[in-house]
């Protein structure tokens, strides 16, 4: 197949590249064009605006807010100019109501529309190890099918709604910046007793806890290793607001993502906002008189 793509970011650039290992042809565009030439090492084709990938059998992007997808016109000016049939898998972590906005938009145009988070970090997409969720028409899902199960080690549907995928995503986050809020202060409780990081992370992800989540944050958070960032808190502080965005829409209660929201505002504010998410953790150390 033909593949366009659009968002060659940390994660974008690991699916891309997988994409066109499975042997499809990939032509990509991105706003800065350094990712668009070391994929080009690799044999994707450069696109030079971004109608430019409209042209193939299906349109995947990885954007990094509603913001960004409405600046790049996905959710109508680029859309005019697709041709009718096209599907666009979209596998952006966005707010519920944007993505039946999208949904509208583009069954207004004629065009096929697939929601299709994922989770995992950079060096997981890379290496194909995502789980991907999707949701939207079964018969547009199993159109674009072969090459999501391509990227991800578990593909699973979720329902025939878009924005059930993205609410899956957004409260998946949730729980991952919670468990990173509970490493952190549980992490400041036993080093401000004198019990060495890395023991008590040891002992508790590889017993009870567990589970890749667990270990990466939990070493992350011992080691205070904060930097390159896997996952800007920047845009874990964009997920938190989603979350609280999909709990005042169902009318769900949700007074720990409250806190872990304002965490997030507060880290932000203290400059942490191009470290990793996990970086959240140094707030509990800095509240237990821990220094760095």
């Amino acid at each position: 197949m033909k593949i366009g793509f659009i968002g060659l970011g940390a994660m974008g650039s690991g699916i891309a590249a997988n994409i066109l290992n499975a042997g499809h042809e990939v032509v990509a565009w991105n706003r800065s064009s350094g990712a668009v030439k070391a994929l080009g090492e690799k044999g994707v084709k450069a696109a030079n605006e971004p109608e430019d990938v409209l042209a193939g059998d299906a349109l995947f992007s990885m954007l990094a807010s509603d913001a960004a997808m409405r600046d790049v016109g996905l959710d109508g000016a680029l859309l005019d100019r697709a041709p009718r049939g096209l599907v666009h898998v979209n596998m952006a972590t966005v707010s519920v109501a944007f993505a039946r906005e999208l949904d509208r938009a583009h069954k207004k145009r004629g065009l096929g529309y697939v929601a299709a988070p994922v989770f995992g970090r950079p060096d997981v997409a890379a290496a194909g190890r995502l789980t991907v969720i999707a949701a939207g028409d079964a018969l547009l899902v199993d159109r674009v099918r072969p090459i999501l199960e391509k990227i991800g080690a578990r593909f699973v549907v979720v329902g025939d709604k878009p924005e059930q995928a993205n609410l899956l995503k957004i409260a998946g986050n949730f729980m991952i910046a919670s468990a990173i809020e509970t490493m952190g202060e549980a992490v400041a409780l036993a080093r401000k007793g004198g019990i060495e990081p890395s023991v008590f992370v040891d002992v508790m992800t590889n017993g009870l806890f567990a589970s890749p989540m667990y270990q990466t944050y939990g070493s992350i958070i011992a080691e205070r290793k904060f930097e390159p960032a896997g996952f800007k808190l920047t845009l874990g502080l964009k997920d938190a607001g989603l979350t609280l965005a999909a709990a005042r829409e169902l009318e769900v209660a949700l007074p720990l993502a409250s806190v872990v929201h304002d965490h997030f505002v507060e880290a932000k504010a203290k400059g942490l906002g191009v470290k990793d998410w996990s970086s959240l953790a140094s707030l509990a150390a800095a509240r237990a008189g821990l220094k760095e």
